[in-house]
Formats: C-alpha cells, structure tokens, sequence
C-alpha cells in the first residue's frame, strides 16, 4: 500500500510539474520545429540561388560563346590549337554538320568543321541541379524547340539567341517528367557548312534552280526536259502515270536524267508518289501494296515499317530516291473526297504510330521522306485539286487531332514536309502554302522544325483558280518553303523561275532567303549520298516474295 502510494504520489508529482511548465515545454518544442522548418527554407533558398547564379554564370558565357570550365571559344577557337594542348578527341562521328568528338575527361563534346570549332557542349553533373522550371524562370521561354531521337537518346532542346553570333541550348531529357533536369548544354555558332560552300559558288540561275521540282511529258528524254536539267539546273523530278510505262522503260529514263545531269554539281531528286493503295504508280507485274487504311486496321508497327521498306527497295531498284509519302493526314472527315482510305486512321495516335513506322522503313532503305499535307487535309470537303478547301479550326484545335502525327515525325527526323494548298481562316487569310504564319510561324518556330519544307503542286486549282501561279511560288518562299513543286506543263516551271529571279533582283527575296533554302536541300542531298549512277533492272519476284510475306505474316494469317 505504502509503495503504491508513493508511486502515486511520484507520478501526480510529474504531472503537477508538466502542467506547470508545459507552456514551455511546448514552446520550445514548437520552436525546434520552426528552426527546423526555417533551416529547411534556408537550404530550399540556397539551392535556389545557387541554381540562379549559375545558369546567370552560363548565359553570360554564352553571350560570348564559351561555356563553364573550358576555354574555347565557339567560332574563334581552332581544332589544331585545342589538340596541341588535349589531344586528340575520342569517338570522332561525321555528321551532316561536320565532325564530332568528345574530352570525357574535361566532361566536353564539340563540333568541328575542319579547323574551326562551331559547338561546345558541356557535360557536367552540376547541370543536373537545374531544371526546365528554372531555365524558364529566369531566361523566360526559348526562342526555339527541337526534338532529337535516336536508338539512345530522346531528348527536348531549349534554344535561345544569345545575340546575332550564338545561340544557347539547354538539354534535357524527353520523358513523362514535366520538370526534367538538364542533360547538358551547348553553344553553338554558324559556321560555313560544306552545304554553304557549294552554294556560294553556284549562280542565282543554279540557286533558284536547286528549288524547283518540276513534271515532265512523256515517256522518253525529250528537249525540254533536258533543257530544264541542263541548262535551268532544277533541283528535281516527279514522275506521273504519263511518263510510266513499263519496268524497262523506266529505268532506262531514270538513267537517261541522270546522265545529262553528271555535269550538275549536285544530284536531282528523283521523285514519285508511291504511298500504296490506289497511289500507286510503279509499273509492271509488281503485287500491290496495302492501303494505309488496312495497314490502320491491322495496326502492327512491325507491319507498317514493314511495308515502308518494300516501298523503299522497289523504289530503290528502280532508281528513284525521294517518296512524296507517308499520308500523315487524321482521317476525321468522312466527307473528305481526297484522303479516305490514303490515311492510317480517324485516331491521331494511330496515323502518328503508323506513319512513322512507315517513314523509317522508306529510311532504311536511303530514301528521302516526305510528310504530307500539313497542317492536315483530313478534315476538308472538297479535292485540293480542284478548289481551295476550307478548315475553320486554331491552332489548339490542330494540335488536338491534325499537328499530333506531324510533330510525332518531326520528332523522329523527317526529311521533308509537304504544305498543303488549304485555307485556315482562323490562322491566315492565305492558304497554307503561301502563310508565312503557317510555315515559319507554326511548322518551324512552334513545332520546331528546321529541315526542308516543299509544296503541294502548284498547278493545282486551289492555287490556279485564286492566283496567279508565278507570284503564289514567290508569295510562297517568302513564307518559308524551299521547293516549288511545278508537276505539269514546262512553260510554266520556266515562267515560275523566271519570275523568282526577277523577285531576287528588285529586291523583293533577298538572296540570303535562296541560299538559306538551297543549303537545306543540299544537305538533304548530301546526307542521303545522292548521286547520279545507274541502275540495272528490277528484281520483281524480289519485292513480290518480300510483299506476300508481309500480308501473308499480317493479314492472311
């Protein structure tokens, strides 16, 4: 008893003490967890400085073209100097640039174009401490976003002009993250390319020339086709129906136009439209090639890719290299008398999966890509070729069907788009073509889009029935495209560069636009080794064994 009392005696003794300082007790309890909830502030506020001073530190560099920790200078610094004190540089790849390496142990890459470095890139883990948020809070948003996907890599770029010599890019990683952190950064300067060289040596005739697709008649080399090559020096031809006859013939016309061009100094773009389905138009005993609309249907990847490089041999072994395909048009309009059963599917998803499944399987097989109709003929009424089609949607509407197929090719290096002859009125009064809003604004600052940008034929009514052919084609480079595509009629691919020479002269172009155009399709040329060497005949049972297989694996299974 005595000591359960004294027990209860103790703990009414530590309560009474509780309950007289228990005010201060909890005071200073909640006072730790206030200096603990400030010191945490106090370290959220430090990294964030710290993040600020250095991407601060990094614009500042950038503005004179050198990045952190290194003394180069992007566009003044030569090879042959940084060697004598590094050595030489590791995993040296070719690019259409010029050459790549990399000092891992000074945690740098760069460019090179024989002696002159024009890009720096930084590979520090100190980046990894600043995020996109950050670079958009303190450098606000990016001037420009590119996309680049390869077997290791799928990243977003942030670039920036830093002045008129340097430009600023962040790089992060592509992913499901909203705030990723960066990759690395570079700076980099426009050098000279090897595109730029030959053009700097090419007339105002060549230049222009470079720029222009043209149809031609008949089935052999006539006069004025090889007038058009030899002495106008277009960049290209596409061949129709009218000019095919059989496998022999073809090929044999194939070579003749690369014979009279050997005196060129580039190549020709030797074009077709071959999407399958009834677009269709090589001759001969060839089994026929699926409709985009069945390859929807199937919906394999495997199938798709597969089908784009049976597309891309026959092509190939004929001897073209350039497909005005795949379709990436969102078949959302069951009235569309054009599309139809051309595209993958009504879900955008579907014709982005597909379409660029298909596009990689033409690539495998080295040939040049062309998507097409952007911003997207899916939705219209009426035949392009016949009247100027109408779409009355923004460009938030776009991006929730049409734009979701082209950004996704964008993004996996595209070689070529194709700008419809549609009107967008919510956009620009002037159809697509012919929009500087819609070609510079939207495909290339928006979307990010940097590589060659082609017409729609010219020719066709929505153009011919509302302006004048010559001026739409001058109307239509201001706006950003680099080929015109004149597909019939050869007085008019003549009085269309003739009028563009003479917009150059008075002043209307200015020549740094053409060769600003005429660099981008040179690379292009360049980078799929275009050249001019003939071709023998086709295997047909070849491509016919390669098809059946295709449709017997996928469809007849």
């Amino acid at each position: 008893m005595k000591k359960f009392l004294y027990v209860s005696g103790v703990c009414l003794l530590f309560l009474g003490l509780f309950m007289l300082f228990k005010d201060q007790l909890l005071g200073t309890s909640n006072t730790e967890e206030n200096h603990s909830t400030v010191n945490e502030q106090s370290i959220s506020d430090h990294e964030n400085n710290e993040v600020t001073t250095t991407v601060n530190e990094i614009i500042q560099q950038s503005e004179q073209g050198k990045i952190p920790y290194s003394p180069i200078v992007v566009g003044s610094t030569k090879m042959s100097k940084l060697k004598e004190k590094w050595g030489n540089p590791e995993q040296v790849t070719q690019t259409s640039e010029g050459q790549y390496g990399s000092y891992p142990g000074e945690k740098i890459a760069l460019g090179f174009q024989e002696d002159t470095i024009f890009d720096v890139r930084y590979l520090g883990s100190s980046l990894k401490k600043i995020h996109m948020k950050d670079i958009k809070r303190i450098q606000g948003e990016p001037d420009q976003v590119n996309y680049y996907k390869d077997k290791e890599h799928n990243q977003m770029i942030l670039v920036y002009q830093m002045n008129d010599t340097y430009q600023l890019k962040w790089i992060l990683p592509k992913n499901e993250n909203e705030n990723p952190s960066v990759d690395h950064i570079s700076v980099w300067t426009k050098v000279q390319s090897k595109a730029a060289k030959i053009v700097s040596k090419m007339s105002l005739q060549e230049k222009i020339g470079q720029m222009i697709i043209a149809g031609f008649s008949g089935t052999t080399l006539n006069e004025e086709t090889k007038d058009l090559i030899q002495n106008k020096r277009i960049g290209g031809v596409i061949f129709y129906r009218n000019n095919i006859e059989s496998i022999t013939q073809t090929v044999t016309l194939l070579n003749d136009i690369k014979a009279i061009n050997e005196q060129n100094k580039t190549p020709l773009f030797l074009s077709i439209d071959q999407e399958g389905g009834r677009v269709s138009r090589l001759p001969g005993s060839l089994k026929t090639i699926p409709t985009n609309e069945l390859i929807g249907n199937v919906n394999q990847t495997k199938f798709s890719y597969g089908i784009g490089k049976v597309i891309g041999n026959e092509l190939k072994q004929f001897g073209f290299n350039l497909d005005y395909a795949p379709v990436m048009d969102v078949n959302s309009n069951p009235d569309n008398p054009v599309i139809g059963d051309r595209s993958f599917s009504s879900n955008p998803n579907v014709v982005k999966k597909l379409g660029v499944e298909t596009m990689k399987g033409l690539q495998s097989e080295d040939i040049v890509t062309v998507i097409k109709h952007f911003p997207g003929h899916g939705d219209t009424s009426v035949d392009s070729h016949l009247q100027l089609p109408k779409v009355n949607k923004s460009v938030e509407d776009l991006k929730k069907t049409e734009l979701i197929p082209f950004k996704g090719a964008i993004e996996e290096g595209v070689d070529m788009v194709m700008i419809a002859h549609i009107l967008l009125p919510q956009l620009d009064d002037k159809p697509a073509s012919l929009s500087p809003k819609i070609i510079n604004g939207l495909l290339r600052n928006q979307m990010g889009y940097e590589g060659v940008v082609i017409t729609d034929d010219m020719t066709m009514k929505a153009i011919t029935n509302h302006y004048g052919i010559e001026q739409a084609s001058v109307d239509s480079i201001k706006a950003g495209s680099d080929l015109i595509l004149v597909a019939h009629n050869y007085n008019k691919v003549v009085a269309v560069m003739k009028t563009i020479k003479a917009a150059v002269e008075n002043g209307e172009i200015s020549e740094e636009r053409i060769n600003e155009s005429v660099e981008r399709i040179i690379e292009l040329k360049d980078h799929y080794q275009l050249n001019n060497k003939e071709r023998e005949n086709v295997n047909v049972n070849e491509i016919n064994q390669s098809i059946e297989q295709l449709l017997n694996t996928y469809i007849n299974e």
